[in-house]
């Protein structure tokens, strides 16, 4: 129908691996551990951790607080969570490492024009142009942008929609694009925003 572009998210079995309480860790969370390790994979610290949970170990734990122990209620450790809290025309949050592109210029990084083409202009057609004032300040003022390391940070993308809900075949269909690349782990909440 209005479909624009649809992204397929594969759902990964998601494992709780701690139950952290107000009484004993200071605060209320569950950990959840996602990509089983083998048990050859594991040391012996990760496979400790992980034994009440019935597995060697997991390539990536992640911790999602809740406002108080009351939220973790009905949840035990081994237990896999799926995707069943959501529903076609659900809004959810994509939250993930964005894909990295190593080191850029200003004009790639922050879309800066770049300087003359022609007029004398020499190889500095890509370069930043000035970067700071005469004698006062005497410095270039701190965050200016500049070249540097581009991607590879935490980036969301909200209010994005979802298309199905497939617990089946362990795939979620959102309605847009999803950050990160094609095989990185993307946390998905429902909207802090509000939906529609």
């Amino acid at each position: 129908g209005d479909l624009i572009a649809v992204t397929v998210i594969d759902l990964k079995p998601n494992v709780i691996t701690q139950l952290k309480t107000q009484a004993k860790e200071g605060y209320s969370a569950v950990q959840v551990g996602v990509l089983e390790k083998t048990e050859s994979r594991a040391n012996s610290a990760e496979a400790g951790h992980a034994k009440k949970a019935g597995a060697p170990g997991f390539y990536h734990s992640q911790e999602f607080r809740v406002d108080a122990d009351s939220g973790l209620e009905g949840m035990t450790v081994g237990q896999v969570l799926t995707a069943g809290f959501l529903k076609e025309g659900d809004y959810v949050d994509l939250t993930a490492m964005s894909k990295g592109k190593g080191f850029q210029g200003g004009m790639k990084r922050f879309h800066m024009a770049g300087v003359f083409k022609s007029h004398g202009a020499s190889i500095s057609h890509r370069s930043l142009g000035s970067i700071g004032n005469r004698a006062d300040p005497a410095k270039t003022f701190k965050n200016k942008k500049m070249p540097g390391q581009m991607g590879h940070e935490r980036t969301t993308v909200q209010n994005v929609r979802v298309v199905r809900v497939d617990l089946e075949k362990q795939i979620l269909l959102v309605h847009g694009s999803v950050p990160g690349p094609k095989s990185g782990i993307v946390t998905v909440c429902r909207t802090v925003k509000n939906e529609g």
